[in-house]
C-alpha cells in the first residue's frame, strides 16, 4: 500500500500516513473551504488501510491540530470513529494528540473528541 502524503497549506494540515511503519500523522490547521472534499481521499485511504491491517500490528496516530473549524471537526470525528471501530475489532491503535499548553481551546477540542472514543487516547503538550 502506498503512503498518503498531502502537503499542508495555510488552511489544511500536513497528512503523512506511512502504512509500512504504521504511523499516521495529521499536523496543522484545518479550515479548508470544503472539508469533506479535502478529507474524502483520507477516508478512502484509511478504509483500505484498516482492511489490510494485520491484527498484531501496532498503529500510532499523531494529531496536532491548533485550529479546527466546525466542518473539519465533523470530518476528524468521522476519521476517529473509523479508528475506534478498528480498535474495538481488535486492532492495536494508539492515538496521541499534541496540544499547545498555551492554547486552552485546543486542549478542550481534543478532550471533546476523547469523550466518544474507546481507543487509547493520550493528550501531550507541545511547545508553540
Amino acid at each position: 500500500m502506498q503512503k498518503l502524503v498531502i502537503e499542508g497549506s495555510k488552511s489544511t494540515p500536513d497528512i503523512n500516513f506511512d502504512p509500512e511503519n504504521n504511523i499516521l500523522s495529521i499536523v496543522g490547521q484545518s479550515y479548508p473551504e470544503n472539508a469533506f472534499k479535502f478529507y474524502e481521499s483520507i477516508f478512502t485511504w484509511v478504509d483500505e488501510y484498516l482492511q489490510k491491517l494485520e491484527t498484531e500490528a501496532n498503529v500510532k496516530i499523531d494529531f496536532a491540530l491548533p485550529y479546527i473549524n466546525t466542518s473539519s471537526s465533523k470530518c476528524i470525528m468521522m476519521l476517529l470513529e473509523k479508528f475506534d471501530e478498528a480498535f474495538l475489532a481488535g486492532k492495536n491503535i494508539i492515538l496521541c494528540w499534541y496540544y499547545d499548553v498555551d492554547n486552552e481551546s485546543e486542549l478542550e477540542c481534543a478532550q471533546e473528541f476523547t469523550e466518544d472514543l474507546s481507543l487509547p487516547f493520550s493528550l501531550t503538550t507541545r511547545q508553540g
